[in-house]
Formats: structure tokens, sequence, C-alpha cells
């Protein structure tokens, strides 16, 4: 949650849209803590708070006006991405002839080319971080990315500073270890001569996670 929040650092009156249950809640904790600016939506027709409350009056449609204007940073999901941050959400297997179906291609290409996109993966694995991806939804830098911040997994957190603009380890979160991420990466990873640990929440942070924005543990049932 603390690296999904961070990614929304320095964004200041920025709409958020984050995809999935952690996402959500590292937006609604950056907006606690550290960007009070961010704006949160309910994804339908209002601006909310971070518990919820109606703060303003958002309906979808002006949402894309937002996007268009590149006033929003989103974090999606993957069902693949590759080196260069292309992502696919939409079928595994040979897109005239799918082995399995999934969202569509939604809104990724439009995401992707016109305001900063971050992604979420809970399950670090050679299957999603693969060298290849069967349909490209969400496109990656060698396709023409507007800004890829961060990709925040169960083991890591990616990005893609390097000048070639791949794929690159920026931190290990407390307790794993570096080839544990190379191992789950199906493809070569930049890692610099130092990798730092993804700095773990402050006292505050993990007060507003456990009795405000999560006291049911739903965040554990995601990374079971």
């Amino acid at each position: 949650m603390v690296a999904c929040a961070e990614a929304w650092r320095g964004d200041g009156a920025i709409l958020a849209s984050p995809m999935g249950l952690i996402p959500s809640l590292g937006a609604r904790l950056a907006r606690l803590t550290f960007a009070p600016d961010l704006l949160l939506t309910d994804g339908e027709a209002y601006l909310v708070d971070a518990d919820g409350g109606i703060e303003g009056w958002l309906p979808y449609a002006k949402v894309f006006t937002m996007l268009a204007a590149g006033r929003r940073h989103v974090m999606m999901g993957a069902a693949q991405i590759d080196r260069h941050g292309n992502q696919n959400i939409s079928a595994i297997g040979d897109w005239k002839r799918p082995k399995a179906q999934l969202l569509g291609v939604r809104g990724a290409p439009g995401n992707t080319v016109n305001h900063p996109v971050s992604y979420w993966i809970p399950r670090h694995s050679p299957r999603i971080f693969t060298d290849h991806v069967d349909m490209i939804c969400g496109v990656g830098y060698d396709r023409g990315a507007h800004e890829l911040r961060v990709v925040v997994t169960n083991l890591a957190v990616l990005d893609f500073g390097t000048p070639e603009r791949v794929m690159r380890l920026r931190s290990v979160h407390p307790g794993v270890e570096l080839a544990d991420v190379v191992a789950a990466t199906g493809f070569p990873l930049a890692v610099p001569d130092q990798v730092p640990v993804t700095r773990p929440p402050t006292d505050g942070e993990l007060g507003l996670i456990r009795t405000r924005l999560d006291p049911d543990g739903a965040r554990e049932r995601e990374l079971a």
C-alpha cells in the first residue's frame, strides 16, 4: 500500500484513478498523508474524500477531458507486461483465437499515451513479466507511451529509469532477496549496483491502515 501511495507523490491536484483494492487503499493513504491535493473519484459521478464522503461532482464523461489534458494518473493491472512496459489485459494466446479471454483493451491505450500510468501486480511471476505480450493494450515506451511511472508488485518496485527506457528494479520489499525478483521476471531486468529496500510504513501510516483505511484486513486476502 505504501509503495502504491508513493506513486502519486508530487502529483498535486491531479485525478487519481486506482484500479483494485490495494491501489485504492494506497491512493487514499497518499491523500491522508503527503498528497492532500490529490483528487479521488468513486468512478461514476463524484469526487470523494479518503473516507468516501462526497466532495464534488465529476460525471464519468468529464474524466475524458482530464484524460486528454494529462491531468490524471491511473494505476492499472496487467495480465502480461514486457520490459518496455507494453501491457496486456485482453487475451492470452493467439489474438485470433485466444485460449483465455480477459477484460478487453478498455481504456489502456488512451491512458498510456495521454497521462502518467502505473501498474499494480499482486503476483510477480514470469507468466506476467514476459518477454512478449500476446496483445498490446497499454503501450510501452517502444510504442510511444507518455509516462510509465512505476510497477509495484508483491516483491518489488520497478520503473523505466534507464537510457533505453526498459524496466529497472527500483527497490525490493523488506524480506525479499534480489535473486527472488530476478527469478520471477521473464526477461533481463536492469539492476543497479545498489538496490535499496522499499520504505516501510511509518507508525502514523500503520495506524491509518489498521484503524481507518482497512481495519478488516482485506489487503491480506489480496496477497494470500
